[in-house]
């Protein structure tokens, strides 16, 4: 193909952009929580999530990147015409970015899976023709778009209502919270090691059998209940008799157990999100290095990956203050005990969704677990102007990518 050099340069620019995106609003989705429950400052959220993002997209951001490049777009219509299908990928990535660019500015979790979905299905139909959508493929993807919430919604109300049951609503909440939370940061533990054997291994070339990987999950999930017991034991408690001070002592527990759940969110929305940048990335690197043949199956480059898990932290760095404090603080009130039920839903549907390799959105998961969490409290105390504001923008996203991302096909077709 001609000019690979600058294609190249230009797909490096966009995913990195992309990812600059994803970091600055989707980051948010992991810390949020923690951030509006205080568990931790805006300062100790963003050194946390830039190591576990980092981690996650790096190691385990490979599973989820084939659903985004192949599945959605019949690659064969292209044969004859490969560098369409780079035009295309180019502008879908520039078109998502601008439109997490602008919904960062105004604080709205959008969804950046819904982004570059829209963008890549906007120009397919459009410049290729709409046979070369798989509507199918589509379909199921924007069905996980309204499964997701509802799944993390359901388990967080049913993580909250067993906190509610086995320590907050009891005589003596202090005591129960002490036998019960090292339960929870086994489960947070558990899980969050569960996915990083199962798939995040094997793009560094260590292949555990499924045995090995439970057994070493649970070793992990024991040592991290022991540490958080150790930390327990440190929490000076107030020896107060009246019921406020002993919940304001429960919750100084769940602090610690909020800290254990960013990280588990933050490493489980790095491996499923960052395909949303590199995907586009890599089917480019592919054609363009292979002279023009789409059908072939290839393998992540390394310096992609890389380039994707850079770009979400210095997005989160930069700007990612501004999601977090929509998320955090204006959608239901959040005390650590409320926010560590949100991640903790949130990461086991994410970490089932990147198990079975569907897109789904990880702020579409977080929102609907601080929904569960707030019904579970009665729906007054959710601020129902801020949750119509963010279903809008979830609304308007595809359509604002599709079209951007039209345009920009037909501007690139134009100049090459």
């Amino acid at each position: 193909m001609e000019h690979t050099t600058i294609l190249l340069i230009l797909a490096a620019s966009f995913g990195l952009f992309m990812a600059w995106g994803i970091g600055a609003n989707d980051v948010a989705n992991a810390m949020a929580t923690s951030v509006g429950s205080r568990a931790l400052t805006i300062k100790q959220a963003v050194i946390i999530a830039a190591i576990f993002e980092f981690t996650g997209a790096f190691l385990a951001g490979g599973q989820v990147t084939s659903t985004i490049r192949k599945g959605i777009i019949d690659a064969n219509l292209l044969s004859g015409s490969p560098e369409l299908l780079v035009y295309g990928m180019l502008a879908a990535l520039l078109s998502a970015g601008i439109w997490l660019l602008i919904a960062t500015r105004y604080g709205l979790p959008v969804s950046t899976t819904h982004s570059i979905v829209g963008a890549i299905v906007g120009f397919a139909a459009v410049g290729i023709g709409i046979e070369a959508v798989k509507w199918a493929k589509v379909g199921s993807i924007a069905a996980s778009w309204v499964v997701s919430p509802v799944i993390a919604g359901g388990i967080a109300y049913f993580l909250f209502r067993s906190v509610q049951k086995l320590i907050l609503n009891t005589d003596n909440p202090i005591d129960n919270a002490k036998r019960y939370v090292p339960i929870y940061i086994f489960l947070t533990g558990t899980m969050i090691s569960l996915v990083t054997m199962l798939k995040g291994l094997k793009h560094i070339g260590l292949e555990l059998s499924k045995n090995e990987c439970y057994s070493i999950s649970l070793f992990v999930g024991i040592f991290c209940a022991l540490v958080g017991t150790f930390l327990i034991r440190k929490i000076k408690f107030t020896k107060d008799k009246n019921i406020a001070s002993r919940i304001v002592n429960v919750e100084n527990v769940f602090g610690v157990l909020m800290i254990f759940s960013a990280c588990a969110m933050a490493f489980a929305h790095g491996s499923n999100d960052v395909a949303n940048a590199v995907g586009p990335v890599a089917a480019i690197v592919s054609i363009v290095s292979s002279d023009g043949e789409i059908a072939q199956k290839s393998m992540m480059p390394i310096w992609v990956l890389l380039l994707g898990s850079v770009g979400i932290v210095i997005g989160l760095l930069m700007y990612g203050h501004k999601v977090i404090a929509t998320v955090g603080r204006r959608i239901t009130e959040l005390t650590p005990s409320r926010g560590f039920c949100c991640e903790l839903a949130a990461a086991i549907t994410v970490v089932l969704a990147s198990g079975t390799g569907i897109p789904i959105s990880t702020t579409h998961t977080l929102v609907g677990a601080v929904l569960g969490v707030g019904f579970a409290r009665g729906i007054s105390a959710l601020n129902l102007r801020i949750v119509g504001t963010i279903f809008l923008s979830w609304i308007i996203t595809l359509p604002a990518g599709g079209i951007m991302a039209i345009v920009f096909f037909y501007f690139l077709v134009g100049i090459f």
